[in-house]
């Protein structure tokens, strides 16, 4: 059983990125705009589990910081669908360009 080479993994992890920054970027919509930093969250978190196994396969520390980066990532999904929700519900649009012509 042969392993995948660290460069590989390491190539769709980068693309993760730019495809989450892309998306960042060019979107109005919060919703896919948070699709796009969760797609940022996990590539960070594939290089956190590949250096770990490929460096330090004895210790978990790079396994420790992705359990964390996915609660604190799970918790910021909940708060932000939850303010999209009610700036939804208020204003009816979640587009952000629509967000600088609100009025409160």
């Amino acid at each position: 059983m042969s392993s995948v080479p660290m460069s590989h993994i390491l190539f769709v992890s980068t693309a993760l990125f730019f495809i989450g920054m892309y998306g960042l970027f060019t979107r109005r919509n919060m919703i896919t705009m948070l699709m796009a930093i969760e797609l940022i969250l996990n590539s960070v978190n594939i290089n956190f589990v590949v250096f770990n196994k490929y460096l330090y396969p004895d210790k978990l520390d790079g396994i420790f910081f992705v359990i964390f980066i996915i609660t604190i990532a799970a918790a910021e999904a909940a708060v932000a669908i939850a303010i999209i929700i009610n700036l939804y519900r208020s204003h009816r649009s979640i587009d952000v360009e629509n967000a600088t012509e609100m009025k409160y």
